[in-house]
């Protein structure tokens, strides 16, 4: 557990001891509630759409994992202006999911917000080109248009850039498709590997009439070359954690929704369909590839499945300082996130796989326009 007083010791032991006291066995390792005399309303904010990138929470709710944990849980679906971090500031979701370095800005700009579980701790984050670019590592991206998203999504490459003294970089604006890849506008793209690659490799190469192969791409990977970030992570807000009961509802969520990543190890297909009935417009051959790639960056999760790999933490911390401008100079206050929560919720599912050790991706065979 992060080091944070006696305190937080003391009052992470009385949590641990009403939530067992108020859980009974689920029959697979975990615990459930049971007596429910009041259900507790909470809702989730997601970054984005119904997709994979989600799979463990839809399936939590789905399978009545948060009802196990008497929840009542609403997820509110994401957008281009829909800013996590900020409806948790103003109160409109009790929990949220965010990349750390947005979240940092977010924080910095006055939202006080915590870090109460980092799911993802792996960066999904890729720099795509074609093969015959010649573009095989950052230093290569010299005098080419290398194409991001902005929006803060930026950073691992630019701290790439300034890593390896790359020079005359023209960087590129781009969509959220790799259009502009494909048709030659630029060198290289920004590419999450559950997604954007995907939709190169669900794309007619016109040379071979056939679908792109990864052996026609190449691919710099942020956390082969040192500068990758941590990316979805749950956050609530400073103040609503703080008051009476909120850290048991809070140790109460984590523990359904790690169970529902976990359980997508061993329930891969079902949890894919589980994504498609709530709503997602991609097709079913992209959800397969996206929560294969998604259960990748979770696990191995190094110290169970949402406990923060401090390394990477301080990796993140000192490219976010560096690189983000509002951030230049700003020291980031260890409060910015606790593990104790995502540790009480881990013990409740004991006998879980929530290392998921023996993780490995699966061959996904992918289809034109994803289908």
């Amino acid at each position: 557990m992060k080091p944070t007083g006696w305190r937080r010791q003391i009052l992470w032991l009385a949590t641990l001891a009403m939530v067992l006291a108020a859980c009974g066995d689920n029959g697979d390792g975990g615990a459930v509630a049971e007596d429910c005399d009041e259900v507790d309303e909470v809702t989730l904010q997601l970054q984005w759409f119904a997709q994979s990138q989600f799979a463990g929470y839809y399936v939590a709710l789905d399978n009545g994992f948060y009802a196990d944990q008497c929840l009542d849980v609403e997820i509110l679906e994401g957008g281009v202006d829909i800013v996590p971090q900020q409806v948790l500031a103003t109160g409109g979701a009790e929990f949220g999911l965010a990349w750390v370095p947005k979240a940092l800005v977010s924080l910095e700009g006055g939202a006080d917000i915590v870090n109460i579980a980092q799911v993802f701790e792996r960066s999904g984050t890729l720099e795509v080109s074609l093969a015959d670019s010649g573009i095989e590592s950052p230093e290569d991206w010299a005098g080419k248009k290398v194409g991001n998203w902005g929006f803060g999504n930026e950073f691992e490459l630019t701290a790439a850039i300034s890593k390896f003294g790359v020079e005359d970089v023209e960087l590129i604006g781009q969509d959220f498709t790799m259009n502009a890849l494909l048709n030659g506008d630029i060198d290289a793209a920004e590419a999450m590997i559950y997604n954007e690659y995907a939709q190169v490799l669900e794309a007619i190469n016109p040379d071979t009439g056939e679908l792109y192969q990864p052996e026609d791409l190449n691919v710099i990977d942020f956390n082969d070359i040192g500068t990758a970030m941590l990316q979805d992570a749950v956050w609530v807000n400073a103040e609503w954690i703080a008051q009476a009961g909120n850290e048991d509802i809070a140790v109460r969520f984590l523990t359904a929704s790690f169970r529902g990543w976990v359980h997508c190890l061993d329930n891969f297909d079902s949890c894919v369909d589980v994504v498609l009935a709530n709503g997602s417009t991609l097709g079913a051959g992209h959800q397969e590839w996206q929560l294969n790639e998604i259960l990748g960056l979770i696990f191995p999760a190094t110290n169970g499945i949402g406990v923060m790999n401090t390394a990477l933490w301080d990796q993140t911390v000192e490219i976010a300082t560096a690189e983000i401008p509002d951030l230049q100079s700003v020291e980031i206050s260890d409060e910015a996130y606790r593990t104790d929560l995502a540790e009480l919720a881990i013990a409740n599912l004991s006998g879980s796989d929530t290392d998921g050790d023996g993780y490995s991706r699966r061959d996904i065979e992918l289809k034109e326009g994803g289908e």
